[in-house]
């Protein structure tokens, strides 16, 4: 089974748009709401276009247009026509540069935010170091407000000038109420932090666990905009999931699924930092890693060295045929393998995209691995495609920014609006 790589390397300016391409259930959205998703993700549509993809008549979508274009939300466009008779038809999209909103991955070692309009296109990136230890809620509070102030500088932009911000960390974050329960980052425990973060900087906070944000990514600018239902696995400081079914995001009923590094595969196995033992990413992680690393080659390894420097080395160690180094990587090869196998039999997903920081490390996603995967799922004859994405570390703060969207325009348009 050959695994596929894909340099996910988005464009700045969304020319086909952005969002999901496939519609969430109908009944659940307001016309108008629909109607300006739609626009968001075709890039641009005529007034009949929208009618047929949404099975609404032209009149019912003449009347919203009117509504989001006297609230400057959307507006006309001429297109070129294919001939000199006739009006020149004309389109509808959203207004650029306007209703801006932030997106911020909090991470251990590089803090990163993207700053985007409306419609979706990238006016500014930035990222920070990140404290190398866990701190407490109002450190890591300042370090938002320092990468956020580099952003809108980056902008060109003042904080007033947002309409939202969304937050991804790792760990377990509920993001109805906005807490992270435990974070790596966090030396407390249940921080309330949208609520800190909103008082301090003025806007709208939502806040989600960092694979969500990363799946979300996938199904506003990538793979998974066409796609109703997908998974993906992210391997860098832990191990996360993110899972879409029927083109929504699923959490679970707390709020707290899809922690696939915190299932278990050894009894009183290895420690995880959760404080448990035998949890996948205690065998995966980067952390795993070098730790493995410094048992075998500890002699060869600087501990202060940034964990990412320390992985390629160990990694330049195994390519040149260090065999202590090799089998670090194929270990972590065959729980990986394990893990994904158990993603296979639980929600048999049509594709899993496999991404984050490891994605440099071939050996851990070499084809032996996915063959693996497959010898330990059931043999029904249809395996999953799995593909690596290598986006980059913007990617996640790309993603906590479509949240940041999703959230704006259902506050715009959507049922609450009074």
């Amino acid at each position: 089974m050959a695994i596929r790589t894909v340099d996910c390397a988005p464009a700045a300016e969304p020319a086909l748009g952005c969002g999901p391409l496939i519609g969430l259930p109908q009944e659940k959205r307001p016309l108008r709401q629909r109607v300006l998703e739609h626009l968001r993700a075709s890039g641009s549509a005529s007034r009949v276009d929208v009618a047929r993809e949404l099975a609404v008549s032209p009149a019912s979508v003449t009347a919203i247009a009117l509504e989001l274009i006297e609230r400057g939300l959307i507006a006309e466009t001429v297109t070129p026509r294919d001939s000199a008779r006739g009006r020149p038809p004309v389109a509808l999209t959203l207004v650029r540069g306007s209703h801006t909103v932030a997106g911020i991955k909090l991470a251990a070692d590089v803090h990163t935010a993207v700053i985007l309009d409306f419609a979706g296109a990238v006016l500014a990136e930035a990222s920070i170091p990140a404290a190398r230890d866990r701190c407490t809620a109002a450190a890591l509070l300042a370090e938002t407000e320092a990468l956020l102030e580099k952003a809108l500088a980056e902008a060109g932009m003042v904080r007033s000038a947002l309409a939202g911000l969304a937050i991804g960390m790792p760990g377990l974050i509920e993001h109805e109420r906005g807490r992270a329960l435990w974070s790596p980052l966090l030396i407390e425990r249940d921080a309330d932090l949208a609520a800190l973060f909103e008082a301090r900087l003025g806007l709208p906070v939502a806040l989600d666990n960092d694979a969500n944000l990363l799946t979300l990514a996938e199904l506003w600018f990538g793979a998974g905009r066409a796609m109703s239902d997908f998974a993906l696995v992210t391997i860098e400081h832990g191990v996360g999931m993110g899972l879409v079914i029927n083109n929504r995001l699923f959490r679970g009923a707390s709020g707290f699924a899809m922690e696939l590094g915190h299932t278990k595969v050894a009894l009183d196995g290895a420690l995880c930092r959760c404080g448990r033992r035998g949890c996948l990413e205690a065998y995966v992680a980067d952390y795993a890693l070098v730790r493995e690393a410094r048992i075998a080659l500890g002699a060869n390894l600087d501990e202060k060295k940034n964990v990412r420097i320390l992985l390629r080395e160990l990694f330049d160690e195994a390519e040149a045929g260090n065999a202590a180094a090799r089998s670090i990587f194929q270990r972590a090869g065959r729980y990986l393998a394990m893990g994904l196998a158990n993603v296979v039999q639980l929600f048999d997903p049509s594709l899993i995209i496999l991404s984050g920081g490891q994605v440099r490390f071939e050996t851990l996603y070499a084809d032996a691995v996915m063959d693996e995967m497959r010898a330990l799922s059931l043999d029904t004859g249809r395996t999953p495609r799995v593909e690596v994405h290598a986006w980059g570390d913007m990617v996640w703060a790309r993603g906590a920014a479509a949240l940041a969207l999703s959230a704006l325009t259902e506050r715009l348009v959507g049922e609450a609006r009074p």
